[in-house]
């Protein structure tokens, strides 16, 4: 698949490290939860998720998204897709509850957005460093309850996500949505696996890709084999028992990266 020529039209700052860009391309098919691969000519091709049908919300990691920030309004960019497994949309009158740590909020937050018309509640608990890592808080807010945590107190609770998510009730949530930093996101698994709430929680995991559509192997997950590109990136918490999740991921060489 050739990728699109994609004209940025809007640049946001989201937060000091995460920024926005509008394209003039809007994948209206979309689901929400699935990615396109974003070409930053001359550097890479990573995976991003859709923060928007037109926009993807990016934090500055590595050489390739240090490069897609030098971009301006008027730069373009190749995308292809949109690819992967998104999240199952819930049934009309069905709690929902979304568990969004730093950039994790990106997918979560359309998600928040297109169910709160049909939903009986719609419970956030939305986490960063700090009260200026806060993404998407205002999304969130319209569209239902916030628990909001800090690592370092400026806002809110200070602490973790885990922490709002072990004195709740979870089992009045039929559906439980999670995406963040991996390592919160298995703490947020054990959690759920203690209150036998895995099988109604999806996760919405990040793997190295090179392909995008399942042909290379190279986001291949331990010991099933499943690609997170093609059988994800949206897994459901009974997907990932006994799997890497958690433990390690592969870098493009496929050397193991312990978290």
């Amino acid at each position: 698949m050739l990728p699109l020529n994609a004209n940025i039209v809007k640049i946001v700052d989201e937060t000091p490290s995460t920024r926005t860009f509008f394209f003039d391309h809007s994948f209206e098919d979309a689901i929400i939860g699935q990615f396109v691969m974003v070409w930053i000519r001359g550097v890479d091709e990573i995976p991003m998720t859709l923060s928007y049908k037109n926009a993807i919300t990016v934090q500055k990691v590595g050489d390739a998204t240090s490069r897609l920030f030098d971009l301006n309004e008027g730069d373009s960019v190749g995308l292809r897709g949109p690819f992967g497994r998104g999240f199952t949309l819930p049934k009309d009158g069905e709690n929902i509850l979304l568990i969004a740590g730093g950039v994790g909020a990106a997918p979560l937050a359309p998600l928040a957005e297109n169910v709160y018309p049909s939903c009986s509640q719609v419970t956030t608990i939305l986490g960063a460093r700090n009260v200026n890592e806060l993404l998407f808080m205002n999304r969130f807010l319209q569209s239902g309850q916030v628990y909001i945590t800090t690592d370092d107190g400026s806002a809110h609770r200070c602490g973790f996500v885990t922490d709002v998510l072990d004195e709740i009730d979870v089992s009045k949530y039929d559906r439980i949505y999670t995406c963040g930093p991996e390592m919160m996101m298995k703490r947020v698994f054990g959690i759920l696996e203690r209150e036998s709430a895995l099988e109604r929680t999806e996760f919405s995991l990040h793997r190295y890709f090179k392909c995008g559509i399942g042909v290379c192997g190279a986001c291949c997950m331990d010991e099933a084999g499943l690609r997170v590109c093609k059988d994800g990136p949206v897994f459901n918490g009974k997907e990932l028992i006994s799997s890497e999740f958690g433990k390690y991921a592969r870098g493009p060489s496929g050397q193991k990266k312990l978290f």
